[in-house]
């Protein structure tokens, strides 16, 4: 008998006591990874001197368009019905979700607010942060994994999870796939960032970022359950689909940075 693993992790790690609050796994995962992301954008603004005092201005336009951008493109892509039945409902509980798609469109719209406020070159900035982006995306997917969700299809495999939570079934940790390649990007994208940055076009790493992590997430919904049912009758899910014009931009700025100039700097 193949030993695999069981899953039974609870969401909640206590109730704050003398109120109805829990303080949860996947809230704890998000904060931990803005401020891990949060420490080394510091680093990164200090070695090429920039002000640090610009990173926590930053970390609010992304920590707001990121929650904003997220929630917003669940209901667009996936329940768009609920903009006309219950607009309220996006806001409020108990409806959920999250749309990394949405997030990354709320992160490129509050970056570009950002660059027009402190005048950043914005090329050259979301050059930095899709580095860090790579931390946050892996610590929500281990939420994800903890909070036994976006769980994966059957299988036999031996590292299969068994999800207790939602059945007794094997099957793929499709979240903990995701965490794995997004931490595996950050160590490529610093490690270009750190060696090569001056060398490279203005919106290489972006691309390389971009085609990367959405044809790594295009592969991964194979291993995953549907979101919504509407899915199960399409030949590619909504993450898919959403995930190809991400791939075709990324291409276009890796042809396109590496006919720019080199060593650009940013407008500051």
């Amino acid at each position: 008998m193949i030993p695999y693993i069981t899953w039974n992790i609870d969401p909640v790690i206590f109730t704050i006591p003398g109120t109805h609050w829990p303080l949860r796994w996947y809230g704890l995962m998000w904060v931990l990874g803005f401020v891990i992301s949060q420490q080394v954008m510091y680093y990164i603004f200090q070695r090429e001197n920039r002000a640090r005092k610009d990173v926590d201005t930053l970390t609010m336009y992304i920590l707001i368009s990121t929650v904003l951008g997220a929630r917003l493109g669940h209901f667009l892509f996936y329940e768009p019905s609920r903009f006309l039945t219950g607009p309220l409902d996006i806001l409020m509980p108990p409806y959920s979700g999250l749309a990394s798609h949405g997030a990354a469109i709320g992160i490129l719209i509050g970056l570009w607010l950002f660059c027009r406020k402190l005048k950043y070159n914005y090329l050259w900035m979301v050059d930095r942060l899709v580095i860090v982006v790579c931390i946050t995306g892996a610590s929500i997917r281990l939420g994800n994994l903890i909070n036994s969700e976006m769980i994966g299809l059957p299988t036999d495999l031996p590292w299969a999870f068994i999800f207790t939570r939602i059945d007794n079934v094997p099957r793929h940790p499709a979240q903990l796939y995701e965490a794995l390649y997004c931490i595996a990007l950050f160590f490529v994208l610093f490690y270009l960032w750190k060696t090569r940055a001056v060398r490279l076009g203005n919106g290489f790493i972006f691309g390389l970022f971009l085609i990367v992590l959405w044809t790594l997430r295009f592969i991964d919904e194979f291993f995953k359950v549907n979101q919504v049912e509407f899915e199960d009758h399409q030949l590619l899910n909504m993450g898919q689909v959403l995930s190809i014009p991400f791939i075709f931009v990324g291409v276009f700025l890796l042809f396109w940075s590496t006919k720019q100039k080199k060593g650009q700097t940013p407008a500051v």
